[in-house]
């Protein structure tokens, strides 16, 4: 058994975009487990940018870099313009160009690696 506490994060709202459904299952039950609230799973691009500029108010997201071949970056500008933290995950571990800032959690997810992405994106 571990000492380190697993955190609650009381029902802050998380945008989930990953075009995978099995991941985006198992990367949504690690969030439930933590207290978060899913928005989405967004699959395609377009679903996750209406999702990103919707009325829903989003506390952080979790944005796969490829989307079947289209890039998650518009989605990550969208963010940027509302002020909304987000991380993207990847299984070939680089940022894209231009986004070398945001949190970084490599796939498959990991609870310990979402829990510490949520860590900077949500303090």
């Amino acid at each position: 058994m571990s000492d380190v506490a697993i955190p609650n994060f009381g029902g802050k709202r998380v945008l989930v975009v990953e075009d995978e459904p099995v991941v985006a299952m198992c990367l949504e039950d690690i969030l439930e487990g933590l207290g978060c609230v899913t928005i989405g799973p967004a699959s395609r691009l377009a679903e996750g940018l209406a999702l990103a500029e919707g009325k829903d108010g989003i506390d952080a997201a979790i944005l796969d870099i490829n989307l079947g071949g289209e890039w998650s970056t518009s989605i990550a500008a969208a963010l940027v313009g509302r002020g909304v933290p987000f991380a993207f995950a990847s299984g070939y571990g680089n940022p894209p160009e231009g986004f070398e800032g945001p949190p970084m959690i490599e796939k498959p997810y990991r609870e310990a690696e979402v829990v510490a992405a949520l860590r900077v994106l949500l303090t």
